[in-house]
């Protein structure tokens, strides 16, 4: 199977999966799927979370999705028990198309090491 037949085949069960779990069936978008990886990697499940919070949720996704690509390294736990990256690469410039292939390749990635899927 050709890996981007593979990717889109992989990415479709994510999909499926978070939105039949988290949404009652809505299609979760990226934006939701990166934010729920966050509250994951956070730890902390049931709690309401503040606009900023939420933004820092996704950050802490986005840090741990790329770490594989080695553009992120985790640096520490805060008080608040918050994790905390620092970057070791930039980013090369991406088109939209582009930073969309990547997150989605990093977030199966990610589900498939947690064997959420397979």
């Amino acid at each position: 199977m050709a890996r981007d037949e593979q990717l889109k085949e992989r990415w479709s069960m994510v999909v499926e999966r978070l939105s039949s779990q988290f949404a009652d069936g809505d299609t979760l978008d990226l934006d939701a799927i990166i934010y729920l990886i966050g509250v994951q990697e956070l730890g902390q499940l049931h709690r309401k979370f503040k606009k900023d919070e939420k933004l820092n949720l996704m950050h802490i996704a986005i840090c741990r999705l790329l770490e594989p690509y080695g553009y992120y390294e985790f640096d520490y736990f805060d008080e608040e028990r918050w994790p905390h990256y620092k970057i070791k690469e930039q980013l090369p410039p991406l088109k939209a198309g582009e930073q969309s292939i990547l997150m989605k390749e990093a977030i199966v990635q990610y589900f498939l090491e947690k064997e959420y899927i397979n």
